[in-house]
C-alpha cells in the first residue's frame, strides 16, 4: 500500500464507505446523542482507558465473545442517564429489521459510551423520563453522510477543559483506496490548547488549516498542566469511534482502538486521568479486501486512526461556539 494519505472529500468519518452519522440534541437540557450506523453490520472492537468510564455492551466486543459485528455505536451525553440512548437506538434499528438473528427474532447490537454533561446550564429537571431514549431514536432515524461539527450530537453540552467542547470528525484516505476516519465527542478534564496560547496540542497533525492554521507555537519556559479547579474534576470524558473500510477481524479492530487512543494523548493534556472515562470503538465496514501483510496493515490503519482522533479533538473545540455560559474557542 502507498504511504501518502490526505483528508477525504468531506474530512469526516463518513468518508469511510458504509458509515453514516445521526445526531440529535435537546437544547433545553443542553445535551445530545450521536449514532454511528454502518450500512451493514460492522466488525467492531473497543478500548477503554479512562479511570471513570460509563459504557454499555463493551464486553460483547471481546475477541472471544460470540458476536463480532455491531449494528451501531451510540455516543451520548447525560452520564449514566445517557446509557438509555442505546435503548432508543435499538428500537429504531429493530423497526428497520436490523440485528443479530436468533431464530425468528433480530436483536440489534448497539454498544455505547457516555460523557458527563449533567452540571452545565441545561435544565435537568426531567423527572422519571430523561430524554435520551428519544434522542437515541432520533439519531438513528436521521443518519446521513454530511453533518456539522461543534455544538451537535453528543458534543452539544460538552466542555473541554475551560472551553466549550463539542463533536469533531476527520478522515484520511490513500491513493489505493484505504479509508480511515474518526468522530469524537470531546469533554475532557485536560486542555486541548497549549496553556497561554491559541495553539492546539494537535497542531503538528493539522491538515489544510482545518482548525485555524495557527501553525507551530513558540514555546518558552515551563508548561503548566492547566488543570481546572477541583470542583470540575469527575465531570468529564472523551469518547469516540474510528472506522476503516478494510476487512479486518474483531481482534484486529481491538488493536486499532488501542492505537487510536494515542490521538487523545496528542491532543489533550493530561488525558486518561482518574476523572475521565475515555473510550474508543473501532469499526470495519469490510468494503475493501485486506491486501498485504496483516500486522503491517493493522499498524498503518492504527497510526492513521490516531492522527484522525487528534485532529477530531481539535476540530470539535475549534467549531464549538459559546453556549450556556461555556466560552467557545472563537469567543
Amino acid at each position: 500500500m502507498k504511504h501518502m494519505s490526505k483528508p477525504g472529500a468531506r474530512n469526516l468519518i463518513t468518508d469511510v464507505d458504509g458509515i453514516k452519522i445521526g445526531n440529535a440534541e435537546d437544547a433545553e437540557v443542553m445535551t445530545g446523542v450521536t449514532a454511528v450506523v454502518p450500512d451493514a453490520p460492522a466488525v467492531a472492537g473497543v478500548d477503554v482507558r479512562g479511570g471513570g468510564p460509563g459504557t454499555r455492551e463493551t464486553e460483547v466486543l471481546n475477541p472471544d465473545c460470540l458476536v463480532d459485528r455491531v449494528d451501531a455505536i451510540v455516543l451520548s451525553g447525560g452520564s449514566v442517564y445517557g446509557l438509555e440512548a442505546a435503548s432508543g437506538a435499538i428500537m429504531a434499528l429493530a423497526r428497520q429489521g436490523r440485528g443479530f438473528e436468533t431464530r425468528s427474532v433480530r436483536v440489534p447490537i448497539v454498544p455505547s459510551a457516555i460523557l458527563f454533561d449533567l452540571v452545565n446550564a441545561g435544565n435537568k429537571d426531567w423527572g422519571d423520563m430523561p430524554p435520551y431514549r428519544e434522542l437515541g431514536k432520533q439519531a438513528v432515524d436521521t443518519v446521513r453522510e454530511d453533518f456539522d461539527l461543534g455544538n451537535i450530537g453528543a458534543g452539544y453540552g460538552a466542555m473541554a477543559g475551560k472551553l466549550k467542547g463539542g463533536l469533531g470528525s476527520a478522515s484520511l484516505v490513500t491513493e489505493d483506496g484505504l479509508q480511515v476516519g474518526a468522530v469524537i465527542a470531546v469533554n475532557p478534564v485536560g486542555s486541548v490548547l497549549i496553556p497561554g496560547t491559541r495553539h492546539f496540542w494537535a497542531w503538528p497533525f493539522e491538515q489544510q488549516g482545518e482548525f485555524g492554521g495557527f501553525g507551530a507555537p513558540d514555546l518558552r519556559g515551563d508548561l503548566p498542566l492547566d488543570m481546572p479547579a477541583e470542583s470540575r474534576l469527575a465531570e468529564n470524558t472523551t469518547i469516540g469511534v474510528v472506522a476503516t473500510n478494510v476487512a479486518l477481524t474483531k481482534s484486529d479492530m481491538q488493536r486499532i482502538a488501542i492505537m487510536a487512543h494515542d490521538g487523545f494523548a496528542r491532543a489533550i493534556r493530561p488525558v486518561h486521568t482518574p476523572f475521565d472515562g475515555d473510550s474508543i470503538f473501532a469499526l470495519s465496514t469490510e468494503k475493501k479486501e485486506l491486501s498485504g501483510p496483516r500486522p503491517y496493515i493493522i499498524a498503518k490503519i492504527g497510526a492513521m486512526a490516531a492522527d484522525c482522533v487528534a485532529r477530531s479533538v481539535a476540530r470539535a473545540v475549534y467549531h464549538a461556539r459559546s453556549l450556556g455560559g461555556l466560552p467557545g474557542f472563537m469567543s
